[in-house]
């Protein structure tokens, strides 16, 4: 514990803010809304904790959002979601139950391409080869002491090195009801929820249900403020919340 509250105290010394944001979707509205009111510049850290598409009207144009951030002055870290796997899998790329994409939001993401039937050969076409490129690059964890970005959680009992993507990307009850053993605060999203899950020292959870009519939310963490951004709505709510 002596270790983590070290690493905090060097993390809220920076001028640098490390900010994570929840599951997409496939909102892109209330995204475009969020980035803007979270004004980004140098130094700045936004770790993206997967689950860009499907379910939502408009994945193409989640990615499209998320490509142009790349180009700007802060550091975007762009982790896999399970929706992410499943859709590299049901293109014939690495990944995972491809077979169960279309039943899970899938076709709005396909339809979001500008296709009207399901073919993994023609979507594979429709995606222009930036987005492609996107989704075979993103990363399953990202450290940054005294948090681990994860998009579902970690196995309860095992070190980091010995964590497998399936958990990383899946796992719900086992890891949420359950202290876990690593020396960092696990940052996820993945299971929804009606407001941010904050269990210190051990988890904070930012997936708040947007898709379902909830809200986007993003945890800024070196000065403790909670952005959020309600299903249609135009407007970014901000609040006090503890971190670390």
């Amino acid at each position: 514990m002596a270790t983590r509250k070290h690493a905090a105290s060097e993390q809220r010394s920076s001028d640098h803010r490390l900010f994570a944001i929840g599951d997409v979707h496939g909102c892109a509205d209330e995204l475009a809304v969020m980035l803007k009111a979270l004004e980004l510049r140098a130094g700045d850290t936004i770790v993206f904790v997967g689950d860009y598409i499907d379910r939502g009207p408009d994945a193409r144009g989640v990615v499209e959002l998320v490509l142009e951030l790349q180009k700007g002055a802060a550091t975007a870290v762009f982790l896999k979601g399970n929706h992410e796997d499943m859709l590299l899998s049901y293109l014939g790329l690495p990944g995972h139950y491809g077979e169960s994409f279309l039943f899970n939001g899938g076709m709005q993401t396909i339809a979001s391409y500008g296709l009207k039937r399901a073919d993994p050969a023609e979507a594979c076409a429709a995606l222009p080869a930036p987005h492609l490129e996107f989704f075979r690059s993103l990363t399953n964890n990202y450290q940054r002491p005294p948090y681990l970005f994860v998009h579902a959680g970690v196995r309860p009992g095992l070190p980091l090195e010995d964590q497998e993507a399936e958990d990383l990307l899946w796992i719900r009850h086992e890891f949420i009801f359950s202290p876990h053993q690593l020396d960092a605060t696990v940052v996820f999203g993945h299971t929804p929820m009606r407001t941010v899950m904050t269990d210190l020292p051990y988890k904070i959870g930012v997936d708040t249900g947007l898709v379902y009519g909830g809200s986007l939310s993003c945890v800024e963490f070196s000065e403790g403020v909670l952005y959020q951004v309600g299903r249609g709505s135009r407007a970014v709510k901000k609040s006090a919340i503890k971190v670390i």
